[in-house]
C-alpha cells in the first residue's frame, strides 16, 4: 500500500505541517482501515520554539520521542486525559513535530462515532455533528490512539499517512482533490510560551 515514506518528513517543519493537509491519516485494525483527511495542523520546531515541549533541545523521558528519526509518531496526554498526536519531522536528534489538529472522517465513520460518542454517526446531535473531528484530543479519540503508540513508525500499517483513499482500497471522496486555500495564523493554547505565541504556525483548510 502506498503510504508517505521518511523522506517526506525529514524536511521542514512547517513545509511538512502545510503538505500534510488535504492527505489521509489512516488507522489499520482488526475490523479494517480508519480514514480522516487532515483538514489542520500545527508545526513545532523545538530548537526555537517555546511551545515545544523539546525547547532548546531539553531532552527528557516524556520528549525523547522528539529526537526520534522523522516519520516517527509522537503521542501524550494533555490534562491528564486527552491524547494529541505529532508527526516527528525533520533529521533525527532536532526535536521538531507536527501536531494534527483536525480531520474529516472518510473510512470507518461509523466506528470512530462509536470511539467517540457511543453512538452513530445518523443519531448525533446537532453539536456533535459539529464536534466529531476537530480538536486533536478528538481525532486521537475517534482513531483510538492512546499514548501506547509513542514511538510507533509512520512507515509501517499501523498508523501511516497516503495521498489517496485509493491506496486504502477506497473510492475517491467527491471535492477531496481540492485541497483549496491554505489559512495560517497563530497556534492555539500556548499562552506560556511568550513571543513563540505569535508564529503563525497553524495551518488548516
Amino acid at each position: 500500500m502506498p503510504k508517505l515514506g521518511r523522506e517526506f518528513y525529514n524536511r521542514n517543519t512547517l513545509i511538512v505541517a502545510q503538505e500534510l493537509l488535504g492527505k489521509y491519516l489512516v488507522r489499520g485494525t482488526a475490523a479494517g482501515p480508519l480514514a480522516v483527511r487532515i483538514t489542520e495542523t500545527e508545526g513545532y520546531v523545538g530548537p526555537v520554539d517555546k511551545a515545544c515541549h523539546a525547547y532548546g533541545y531539553k531532552r527528557t523521558k516524556r520528549t525523547e520521542t522528539l529526537f526520534a528519526p522523522p516519520g516517527t509518531a509522537y503521542l501524550y496526554l494533555i490534562y491528564g486525559m486527552y491524547t494529541c498526536l505529532n508527526l516527528v519531522t525533520e533529521a533525527a536528534g532536532e526535536p521538531c513535530a507536527v501536531l494534527l489538529r483536525a480531520g474529516e472522517a472518510r473510512l470507518g465513520g461509523e466506528a470512530m462515532a462509536q470511539n467517540r460518542f457511543g453512538r452513530g454517526q445518523g443519531d448525533f446531535t446537532p453539536y456533535q455533528r459539529k464536534h466529531f473531528l476537530n480538536g486533536p484530543g478528538k481525532l486521537c479519540r475517534a482513531l483510538a490512539l492512546t499514548p501506547a503508540f509513542d514511538g510507533l513508525d509512520l512507515t509501517g500499517d499501523t498508523l501511516y499517512v497516503t495521498d489517496s483513499l485509493a491506496d486504502v482500497g477506497a473510492p475517491p471522496w467527491p471535492g477531496d482533490e481540492r485541497v483549496g486555500t491554505i489559512h495560517t495564523g497563530p497556534r492555539i493554547g500556548i499562552d506560556y510560551a511568550e513571543e513563540a505565541t505569535a508564529f503563525p504556525w497553524r495551518f488548516w483548510l
